[in-house]
């Protein structure tokens, strides 16, 4: 991995990555996917809690107040979907979302697997940072979208 952010300098900063859902600030997510985010928009609270009780979820958290959010979607051993991805705008410019980054392709359980995916509209610098490219063959891959209605 070329990116290499000093854990111990984000720690004395009273930065925090931790995987504890009970840390996780719901309203503070919330908020940012559902008003911020370009991904997001119109996603139910309850859906959202769905989501983030199904996956393996990063907190980033400074002085105990939720910074940034990241979820992988995974079954740990051959698949991981990287999304709803967010450093809060008060506390970009510091090296956060790299950190995040780091942590989350470091996380023991998601060591090995075969695939990783994602999609952003305009992070492809920091993800190219951490392996990522286009997709192979994207005629292969297939969707189904179906957009947000309200629960």
């Amino acid at each position: 991995m070329p990116v290499f952010m000093n854990d111990e300098a984000f720690i004395k900063k009273g930065y925090q990555i931790s995987t504890d859902k009970s840390l996780l600030d719901f309203d503070t997510i919330f908020n940012y996917l559902d008003q911020q985010s370009y991904w997001a928009k119109g996603m139910p609270p309850g859906k959202l809690k769905r989501a983030i009780a199904h996956s393996l979820c990063f907190g980033v958290y400074k002085d105990g107040i939720q910074a940034g959010f990241a979820r992988v979607v995974t079954d740990e051993a051959t698949f991981a979907y990287l999304c709803d991805v967010f450093v809060l705008p008060a506390y970009q410019g510091v090296g956060l979302s790299k950190w995040l980054m780091q942590t989350i392709m470091a996380h023991p359980g998601l060591q090995g697997l075969r695939r990783w995916s994602l999609a952003t509209q305009d992070a492809h610098g920091l993800y190219k940072q951490f392996g990522f490219t286009e997709i192979n063959n994207p005629e292969r891959w297939m969707q189904i979208f179906t957009p947000y209605i309200a629960e």
